[in-house]
């Protein structure tokens, strides 16, 4: 009986001793292989955030640098060390509610809410040096082609309700015409006839591929760029009090 009792200590023993030596063994390896570079991790991390921004469900090309590049600095230039403002979240706060419906309306994608931000940063009553008027920031020929009044007494571009009907018809033309929601965005920012000639020239039907001029190149980098820091402010360096306000309107229709 005590020789099976010493037999069967010895054995334990023994696979205690194995088990350790083995375990220390297996942990060095794996410690050791879960040992991650943070530089290359990070520029991974960036690399696939970049990838997976997209504007009316059309998604930034990847792999290009200079796409990349472009992307990058248009978020910056959106983040709070650059903007210093929370103005944005509130107005959006206010007005996306009332511009939404609107362009779902007329089956325009929702992305499109961001060009008032874009254009005027939601501020009613601006005029611009060439003549664009309200949030949506419309000439007065192409307002009155979309059904607004405009005359010395009554200017409905400043009615921001009217305007955004007139918006997304315009919008939804646009895309009529080029089949592509970045093109027609870049159109809206640039002009229908300029974006067929530089599309007929440059033999390209790709936004992010065109070389356009310095403010229609940028427009839809910043559109993505406004909808990012809209949608996930904490991202960028903004702090508001509850973020989720501003997507509730969205989630009240799913």
């Amino acid at each position: 009986m005590r020789l099976k009792y010493i037999v069967a200590c010895s054995l334990m023993l023994v696979f205690c001793v194995l088990t350790k030596m083995f375990g220390y063994s297996y942990s060095s390896t794996i410690s050791k292989a879960d040992v991650p570079n943070l530089k290359a991790l990070r520029s991974i991390v960036e690399t696939d955030a970049i990838s997976h921004l997209e504007f009316a469900n059309e998604l930034l090309p990847s792999g290009d640098k200079g796409i990349e590049k472009k992307m990058r600095k248009a978020l910056k230039a959106h983040s709070y060390n650059n903007l210093r403002t929370l103005r944005l979240h509130q107005r959006a706060e206010v007005w996306f509610p009332i511009i939404e419906p609107i362009l779902k309306k007329y089956g325009v994608p929702e992305d499109f809410k961001y060009i008032p931000l874009v254009e005027t940063g939601m501020t009613r009553g601006l005029y611009s040096p060439k003549g664009a008027a309200g949030v949506w920031q419309f000439m007065p020929e192409t307002a009155r082609d979309y059904g607004l009044t405009v005359n010395g007494k009554v200017d409905e571009r400043m009615n921001v309700r009217l305007a955004t009907v007139a918006a997304a018809r315009y919008i939804k033309d646009l895309y009529k015409q080029f089949n592509s929601w970045t093109l027609a965005a870049a159109a809206y920012n640039g002009g229908e006839g300029r974006m067929r000639r530089q599309i007929a020239k440059q033999q390209q039907d790709d936004y992010f591929r065109l070389k356009l001029n310095q403010e229609t190149g940028k427009y839809v980098y910043s559109l993505i760029s406004m909808k990012e820091v809209i949608e996930h402010p904490e991202d960028y360096g903004y702090k508001i009090s509850n973020p989720k306000r501003l997507l509730a309107y969205e989630d009240s229709n799913k």
